[in-house]
């Protein structure tokens, strides 16, 4: 039986089911992403026999053609697996060339120059995504590389449908785009955006993508390849070398582990700041027994803002693991949580000017992505998250290659106590130097019980983490289906800017005006994250399930029969 992928949003498709499906169920694997081409593309690779591995591969492969605003060659990530006893987490995030330097971004009067670390290549970090793919399936593949990269060779070389929201996005970013030659000869052919249902081609991608089945990492990080990525800097004013590339190393990693009612949870260690967030936020709300009060009061969402308020706070002292000034032990220490904690009133907000981050003596004793999930049929689980940073990166397309470069170096602390563009405020742990990793939000994240298995992750920014902690919250504190726990309306909170961010119908008016006598200033946001989600079931089921917020989809091998 072909695999079945159903659609999160009304696409111009035949076949494709309508906005808020239920979770789609079945045996033999799952996949859940941003774009049906990418999910019909990892579970192709199931159905041929590959593994998780060989399937999370395949499909963020499948989204660096057909996802350019965030899915990449030129970007990096991170992934959270679990095969059989085994977890552990891949760091193929970014780094910052060797001639970066502290006050690059910044004027003759240390003020930060206006995207400086946002447009251009000064503001691309040294990617990461070829080496990190390349080295996930080199651990844990079972496929031959060369047929987990085909079809996303293919869908550049054959074409792809155009949907409505990368033809929105393209002309969103219109100005960003036509700024380099080499971009608008690719995506603004003629001086505009293809039209939404149109075809489009990628030779350059396909030649590369090909390359690099045949040849692996080296194809892109050496070579011709790299050598255009560095013409393509020097042309623009950046720092990017080919021998950054050349130098560039994923790094496996312990993950972020610690328990959460009664669940075990694997999620991204430093330099990502989304497992030690998700990791505090549970801790404080077991220790405030959040889940004996009324679900959709307001003493709820109260306590869930006021415990982000302080792990954000503690976020400002971090950064790359080798000079970051706290740690994933320290910050989700029984005693830190217990200080935390006592901070809290359940009747008042807490103004967040006045909320200090971790500290050794308090406690001693006395960013556009996107997320794809995926499980086979047997069990093994792949949270993966790769991003450029903001909607197509720098902007700057590699000519000869066909993929955009980055603008991760936007988050970095540019100027300590500037917001960077997703408004966070970050400490000196997190400045820019020559060969550092940038501080992430980016959260992959497994949790599992008995025989249950959960996958899941999300883009968004600074809203990764608050949007994956809410979904894992419904289904493992209050037992909601997969789909509608993904589906329920969200909220945000992170220390700096002192604002309560919520989607349309998160709360009733009711609870918005007990949250305001609180002291909550609340603030309406379109979306809070689009997260991708897989879940193990009993006797080898599995379902799927992806966000209405975006035009994703989720599928499984063999659908079950109703």
């Amino acid at each position: 039986m072909a695999a079945l992928v159903v659609v999160a949003l009304l696409l111009p498709a035949a076949g494709l089911e309508a906005a808020h499906p239920a979770a789609v169920r079945g045996t033999g694997g799952a996949v859940s992403s941003a774009a049906p081409a990418a999910t019909e593309a990892g579970l192709g690779i199931l159905r041929a026999g590959g593994n998780a591995a060989d399937a999370a591969v395949a499909t963020a492969l499948a989204l660096a053609v057909v996802f350019p605003q965030a899915g990449n060659l030129g970007g990096g990530g991170f992934a959270v697996v679990r095969f059989g006893g085994e977890v552990n987490a891949l760091d193929f995030r970014e780094t910052a060339p060797a001639a970066a330097s502290h006050d690059m971004y910044l004027d003759d009067d240390g003020e930060p120059r206006p995207k400086a670390s946002l447009v251009g290549p000064l503001a691309a970090g040294v990617p990461g995504s070829p080496a990190g793919l390349f080295e996930l399936h080199r651990k844990y593949g079972r496929l031959p590389w060369a047929r987990v990269v085909a079809p996303a060779a293919r869908l550049a070389r054959d074409g792809f449908i155009v949907n409505t929201r990368l033809q929105r996005s393209l002309a969103a970013s219109e100005e960003l785009l036509q700024r380099f030659p080499e971009t608008a000869a690719v995506w603004l052919p003629g001086g505009q955006p293809p039209s939404a249902g149109s075809v489009k081609k990628l030779p350059e991608l396909a030649a590369i993508l090909e390359a690099y089945g045949a040849r692996g990492a080296p194809a892109i990080t050496e070579g011709p390849v790299a050598a255009a990525v560095e013409l393509a800097a020097r042309r623009h004013g950046g720092v990017l070398r080919a021998a950054d590339l050349e130098a560039y190393r994923p790094v496996w990693r312990e993950p972020v582990r610690f328990s959460a009612y009664g669940w075990q949870v694997a999620s991204m260690p430093l330099p990502s700041s989304g497992g030690i967030i998700i990791g505090e936020t549970v801790g404080m709300l077991e220790r405030l027994r959040w889940e004996k009060l009324p679900r959709f009061g307001a003493d709820r969402s109260h306590l869930l803002t006021e415990v982000w308020r302080r792990a954000y706070a503690d976020r400002f002292l971090l950064g790359d693991p080798r000079t970051s000034r706290a740690s994933a032990a320290q910050l989700l220490a029984g005693h830190w949580l217990d200080v935390r904690t006592a901070e809290i009133r359940i009747n008042k907000a807490t103004d967040s000017e006045r909320v200090r981050a971790w500290s050794r003596e308090r406690a001693e004793e006395s960013s556009e992505t996107t997320h794809l999930s995926v499980m086979d049929g047997d069990g093994n689980a792949v949270a993966l998250t790769t991003t450029l940073n903001r909607s197509f990166g720098c902007g700057l397309l590699v000519a000869g290659a066909g993929f955009l470069l980055n603008n991760e170096m936007d988050d970095f602390t540019t100027a300590p106590g500037h917001p960077n563009s997703f408004g966070l405020v970050q400490g000196e742990a997190n400045s820019v130097g020559p060969g550092k990793r940038m501080l992430s939000s980016m959260s992959p994240t497994v949790a599992w019980s008995g025989k249950q298995v959960i996958v899941i992750g999300s883009p968004g920014g600074s809203k990764i983490p608050t949007a994956t902690v809410q979904v894992l919250l419904n289904l493992i504190v209050d037992g909601d289906g997969l789909q509608a726990a993904v589906d329920r309306a969200r909220i945000h909170h992170q220390w700096m800017p002192d604002l309560l961010y919520s989607e349309r119908y998160a709360f009733s008016p009711e609870t918005a005006r007990a949250l305001e006598r609180r002291g909550h200033e609340l603030r309406a946001t379109n979306k809070v994250g689009e997260v991708s989600a897989v879940r193990g079931i009993v006797a080898g089921n599995m379902e799927a399930a992806q966000d209405p917020r975006g035009p994703g989809a989720a599928g499984v091998v063999r659908p079950a029969v109703y």
